[in-house]
């Protein structure tokens, strides 16, 4: 489970994210939706530690993530797949994550099974990497040790049509078996096949929470998701 309470932080006078509160839950995934500047990359690096909210707070499995042990053991996390060091291969990726983990071999050769990488795709240094590849790679570093919770900031950039469905059916069949997903994405059409909750964010606020089903019930996720954001407020928060 993740929950996030009341967390805000600033950037100087700018309010990146405003006393934002939801839960994810296990079994479900929860679809993190926003325009650009909405506060929602913020909030999730707020979620694994790599920024330090100004108030508020939150879990993961119920400690701060900052006290999760060997987090990447328990929590996946995507937020970008550009950031890995071009000049090693994908496997080297893999062994380094794994070797922190305290995982062996079988584990990496799992992970890029699991994500669709070729041995061959595996052996290239990253930086001749397509953005698709990254994505995978990413993927396939936070999905290393099986952990519970997934924290995926657009893992579909980069995909082609084929690859956003491998990504759907990933993720819900990780939520299927108990684990808990938070996925941001702008692949409206494919959150609403996948996604059981929703939150919303605008200017740095949420502004709207809730099951899908009882959010959509007279309309599609592109609805709630423009007739949400259509009248959110302050603009140019730091996403």
């Amino acid at each position: 489970m993740i929950e996030a309470k009341e967390l805000t932080k600033k950037y100087g006078s700018t309010v990146a994210v405003d006393r934002v509160s939801f839960t994810a839950k296990p079994y479900r995934v929860t679809g993190f939706l926003g325009p650009n500047g909405a506060g929602k990359s913020t909030t999730m690096r707020m979620l694994v530690g790599f920024a330090r909210p100004d108030s508020g707070e939150s879990r993961i499995l119920g400690v701060p993530f900052t006290e999760v042990p060997n987090p990447g053991r328990h929590v996946g996390v995507l937020l970008d797949a550009s950031a890995m060091h071009k000049g090693r291969t994908g496997r080297e990726t893999l062994a380094l994550a794994a070797m922190t983990m305290g995982l062996g071999p079988d584990a990496i050769d799992r992970a890029i099974d699991r994500v669709g990488l070729t041995k061959k795709e595996a052996a290239r240094r990253t930086g001749g990497y397509s953005l698709g590849m990254r994505q995978r790679l990413g993927i396939a570093q936070a999905l290393l040790a099986d952990p519970a919770v997934l924290i995926l900031d657009e893992p579909a950039n980069g995909l082609d049509p084929s690859g956003i469905r491998w990504m759907r059916d990933l993720v819900r069949g990780f939520a299927d078996e108990g684990g808990t997903v938070l996925l941001s994405s702008h692949q409206l059409a494919e959150l609403d096949q996948i996604a059981d909750d929703v939150v919303i964010m605008g200017g740095g606020r949420v502004l709207a929470e809730g099951p899908k089903a009882d959010l959509t019930a007279d309309g599609s996720l592109e609805d709630l998701f423009f007739g949400a954001t259509s009248g959110r407020g302050r603009e140019g928060a730091s996403a």
